[in-house]
């Protein structure tokens, strides 16, 4: 039987400052949840940080997003590659992305691609999509 598993996933919320004391407040009780794999997706900034807080306990992390494309000159993305040492898992096909960025299945299916070709395990994302009130 599979062990329950709950990801957080961050968003675009907490600068490194915030994201640290945020881990430092729940990292005690996070560990009691022994019967359920828990994972923390904070933004790129924070990862590298607090995987060093979280070393040596139960807590996994992941991150927020990859591009498809291993390098090259694509400002601002972060590849499979590049996350690979950090992160045990990386969210993919979120629906604001596909909302407000127009991302595909398509392009969805090649970051899924990417993540499993080193060795990431995808979180695909079902979910609602957002009002349309919301800022772009």
């Amino acid at each position: 039987m599979r062990k329950p598993f709950i990801a957080g996933n961050w968003k675009m919320n907490t600068n490194l400052a915030e994201g640290l004391a945020l881990v430092r407040a729940m990292l005690g009780d996070l560990e009691k949840l022994k019967s359920v794999e828990t994972v923390l997706c904070p933004p790129f900034v924070s990862l590298q940080p607090i995987q060093d807080l979280v070393r040596g306990s139960s807590i996994h992390l992941g991150a927020q997003n990859v591009y498809f494309k291993e390098s090259g000159a694509y400002t601002g993305e972060i590849s499979a590659r590049m996350i690979a040492g950090l992160c045990k898992y990386v969210i993919l096909g979120h629906s604001e992305r596909r909302q407000y960025f127009l991302e595909t299945d398509a392009m969805v299916n090649a970051k899924m691609k990417a993540a499993l070709a080193t060795g990431l395990a995808p979180i695909f994302c079902v979910g609602e999509t957002l009002e349309q009130n919301e800022a772009r």
